[in-house]
């Protein structure tokens, strides 16, 4: 998935994409988007770990890069993240999020979000809903 687009989209101004460190990564399959992000101040809870919230953040990210991917035109949403932690990372480390289409509707995406430490090792798994948007200035397919 080329999220090259997108990447520029979201360097226009500051985001939570931004803020937390957050870099989406193309990939040659179709349906599926990564996103890396190291753990470190902007990210971590005060026991030096990687937050929960940033874990869920990153998720409904790197799914929203991928929606935005596949519908360039229209504004991508999330309208449910709901995921696990499973093991907790240090700071220092970086996490990889891989995002999997699991659904592409006309005005739903619905992904399946892994995130995993440095050596593989499963950190969250999330399950994201987008809500595909036509701007008011286009007319709906």
């Amino acid at each position: 998935m080329d999220v090259e687009a997108v990447k520029r989209l979201i360097k226009r101004r500051p985001n939570l994409s931004t803020a937390l460190g957050m870099d989406f990564v193309s990939t040659p399959e179709n349906d599926i988007c990564k996103a890396t992000m190291t753990v470190d101040e902007r990210n971590r809870q005060p026991f030096g770990f990687l937050s929960g919230g940033a874990s869920l953040a990153l998720a409904e990210n790197v799914a929203g890069v991928g929606s935005l991917a596949l519908c360039p035109d229209k504004i991508c949403v999330g309208i449910s993240v709901s995921g696990n932690h499973v093991k907790a990372v240090a700071e220092g480390d970086t996490v990889t999020a891989t995002a999997r289409l699991v659904s592409k509707g006309h005005k739903l995406h619905v992904w399946d979000v892994d995130i995993t430490d440095s050596s593989g090792g499963l950190i969250s798994t999330v399950h994201v809903t987008n809500y595909i948007i036509t701007p008011k200035n286009q007319t709906d397919e």
